[in-house]
């Protein structure tokens, strides 16, 4: 008795290119639509852009709080009752005023939170704090 027909060989043998032939087609017409078709068939004469000078970078403000409490304003020393004044009197000559708090590692962090209550009653909205990044 035959353990195998022939019919079943034959049907192993043959190749079937349809898949092979679909992804062709797909392959094809995904390449027409990416590629973008050369556009140099007018003679134009395009204008120039003009050049025009960058604006300054903003001046970052910093106040800086030291571990015995001192309070510098870019780098001359204030008060306390004095930092809000000083805060308001920059905001008036800067509406986009930007202000960095540096603080001791040794500070308290009551004196950071001062700082920050005073820029906000300043009207200050840019505030960051600085940090060290880590080794």
């Amino acid at each position: 008795m035959k353990k195998c027909s022939r019919s079943a060989h034959e049907t192993l043998t043959e190749l079937n290119i349809t898949p092979l032939l679909d992804l062709a087609f797909v392959l094809l017409v995904i390449f027409i639509i990416t590629t973008t078709p050369v556009v140099n068939d007018l003679d134009l004469t395009l204008p120039t852009a003009a050049k025009r000078q960058k604006d300054p970078p903003r001046k970052a403000n910093y106040i800086t709080v030291a571990a015995n409490g001192t309070l510098h304003l870019n780098q001359k020393q204030v008060e306390w009752s004095e930092l809000h004044p000083a805060l308001v009197g920059l905001r008036l000559e800067d509406p986009d005023l930007s202000v960095i708090v540096r603080g001791d590692a040794k500070t308290k962090y009551r004196q950071i939170r001062t700082v920050l209550d005073l820029c906000q009653q300043a009207n200050v909205v840019k505030v960051d704090l600085a940090t060290e990044p880590l080794k």
